[in-house]
């Protein structure tokens, strides 16, 4: 096997990492506001005409949250695994590092955000079809699990990816 080159590990690599951090934070977080968001509407709504119904249909703001919590851990594990330069500049964290890490945040945000749109609209249309008719819960659960889970696969994706990496060897 050749000698990792300046190709290799270029000291832009860790930008790419950082990109992943951002993006699975700020991807699923967005998700997870717009589904609390639209959720929240549509229980308010919902509310006004059958308030002993609130606490029940909050269901759909509490799954949106925990999307967040996906890109959270996600953006930690790997932000963890970022390494910093050393005195000369030189960095042991390579380009093939960093796509994985950038892929992994992708994988997780967009996950996540497509999530939190499915979950808003769901949820906004199910706390209201469900103050006129209670029936209408458990379907709307189900439906709200199969939404969520979409969230879920981006996380063990990402986690998958973000476990990939190459390291850079002092030679140069």
């Amino acid at each position: 096997m050749s000698e990792p080159t300046y190709e290799t590990c270029p000291t832009s690599a860790p930008f790419f990492g950082f990109m992943g951090v951002t993006a699975a934070l700020c991807f699923a977080n967005i998700g997870a506001a717009y589904g609390t968001a639209k959720s929240g509407v549509g229980i308010s709504s919902m509310g006004v005409m059958n308030p002993q119904l609130v606490m029940r249909n909050i269901i759909p703001v509490v799954m949106a949250g925990v999307l967040g919590i996906y890109g959270l851990i996600v953006a930690v594990i790997i932000q963890g695994s970022i390494t910093t330069p050393d005195s000369d500049g030189f960095t042991k964290y390579s380009s093939f590092t960093g796509y994985a890490h950038l892929a992994a945040g992708m994988c997780c945000g967009l996950s996540g955000l497509a999530a939190g749109m499915a979950i808003g609209i769901v949820g906004d249309a199910g706390v209201r079809a469900v103050g006129q008719q209670e029936r209408l819960f458990v379907g709307m659960i189900l439906i709200l699990i199969f939404a969520e889970a979409l969230g879920l696969y981006g996380l063990i994706v990402a986690l998958i990816l973000s476990q990939q990496s190459f390291e850079c060897s002092a030679a140069r």
